[in-house]
């Protein structure tokens, strides 16, 4: 039975699985009657009112492609939800070329421009959108993972255990700078899985002030932890997320004069972002970080890495090609269900069975955002992950020979290492 047209398109930044949305969705489209079109680089051509940048998709286009990384549609972050104009060529275009039905496949900028297409089409286009991202901060029920986020953090880890090894080879330290703007599941998860020396993430910090020279700290307790312990070498994974906690004036009072432009241009994107991939934050602290060892009489080589660009296009490890196709099969049966004539929905998998979840329950209707998902800083899963890290602990300052051996390290009595250094366990 014919259906009319059901249209894909991707937003946002790249995640491993997204050919695999595309080909599900693709073929059970068909399968169930609709013809299927591609609209290249998200919404950016539709918003223009572009009426040539589409391509049908068959099942042979899609057939093989769940296994590969990157998007055979490509991917923008045009938002058309602000403005009118731009939502008026979306829809004009749509209606121009018959869709029906639309599968949007990115993160909550992504899902408020398909749910401002779902509200302005009055219900005459079915809209089921797919969220992804490596951060795995969207709110999905119960601990499901965004798409994506397995495979990241599985290619992560494998960085991080040659970075460790070249650590202990060259007796050196590295800062790797982990992407997750708003949450610290990728860091915490390759830091975790790939056994770091420590990993710092924003949500630790509960609702205390971050500041530069506070994360700075916790690496050097780590640093000297580990050669009051004989070892001189590590590697400390940090959520780039700790950017946007310590602001801008955080990071401005970390820098010899504040003139933060040696470390990048402070801009943000059409969403109000901080673009965090414009600061050099690895950097930044890397040289925090040095200049106050050398304080304390410490001299060594550290590297700083970005780590996050090198995973977003990786090829989908089994966990997500698996993952991905039951999301774009899901997301047709959701289209082809009389709920989604009544409303627009991200689309999710509770315990095996298809969860749609309504626009307006996942939307926050003032910042267009999903509300972000942090990680459970309560839980025994951080608690274990914190149980193998090196890091200083209130039990190093009550316990007199170890507190000795610390203080030794940096040539400083006891007194003077817990007047130092006695603020990062919450000592007054």
């Amino acid at each position: 039975m014919k259906r009319g047209r059901l249209g894909i398109l991707v937003g946002g930044g790249p995640a491993p699985g997204l050919n695999g949305v595309i080909s599900a969705a693709t073929i059970e489209g068909i399968n169930q009657g609709f013809e299927v079109v591609g609209f290249r680089d998200g919404f950016k051509w539709l918003a223009a009112g572009d009426l040539q940048h589409y391509t049908q998709l068959t099942i042979a286009d899609v057939k093989d492609i769940h296994l590969k990384g990157g998007s055979i549609l490509g991917t923008a972050r045009t938002n058309p939800a602000k403005s009118e104009t731009s939502m008026h060529n979306v829809l004009d275009v749509l209606n121009k070329l018959d869709v029906t039905a639309l599968v949007t496949i990115g993160g909550d900028d992504t899902a408020f421009s398909a749910s401002a297409v779902y509200r302005k089409a009055g219900g005459k286009i079915r809209v089921a959108h797919v969220p992804k991202t490596i951060d795995n901060d969207l709110p999905l029920p119960g601990s499901t993972p965004t798409f994506g986020f397995e495979t990241a953090r599985h290619y992560g880890v494998q960085i991080l255990r040659n970075l460790t090894e070249d650590a202990r080879t060259t007796s050196r330290w590295y800062i790797i700078i982990s992407m997750g703007r708003a949450a610290g599941h990728l860091a915490l998860g390759i830091g975790k899985a790939g056994a770091a020396s420590l990993t710092i993430i924003p949500e630790e910090f509960r609702d205390q002030p971050v500041t530069a020279e506070g994360v700075a700290d916790l690496i050097i307790g780590a640093i000297i932890k580990r050669r009051a312990e004989g070892s001189v070498y590590g590697v400390a994974v940090l959520a780039e997320g700790l950017i946007e906690s310590m602001g801008e004036k955080g990071l401005v009072s970390a820098v010899p004069g504040g003139n933060l432009e040696r470390y990048g241009k402070v801009i943000r994107d059409d969403h109000g972002h901080l673009r965090l991939g414009e600061i050099e934050f690895g950097r930044l602290m890397k040289d925090l970080v040095t200049t106050r060892l050398e304080e304390l009489g410490i001299k060594m080589t550290m590297i700083d890495k970005d780590l996050g660009y090198e995973l977003r296009c990786a090829d989908p490890i089994p966990f997500d090609a698996e993952y991905t196709r039951d999301l774009g099969y899901g997301a047709v049966k959701f289209i082809l269900s009389p709920d989604a004539g009544k409303f627009g929905a991200v689309i999710s998998f509770v315990d095996g069975k298809l969860n749609p979840l309504q626009f307006e329950h996942m939307l926050n209707p003032k910042t267009g955002r999903f509300t972000v998902r942090k990680v459970n800083v309560d839980g025994e899963t951080y608690e274990c992950a914190c149980h193998y890290m090196i890091r200083l602990e209130k039990s190093d300052f009550e316990d007199i020979s170890q507190l000795d051996k610390l203080a030794a390290t940096v040539k400083m009595t006891p007194e003077q290492f817990r007047k130092r250094f006695g603020y990062v366990v919450g000592l007054k």
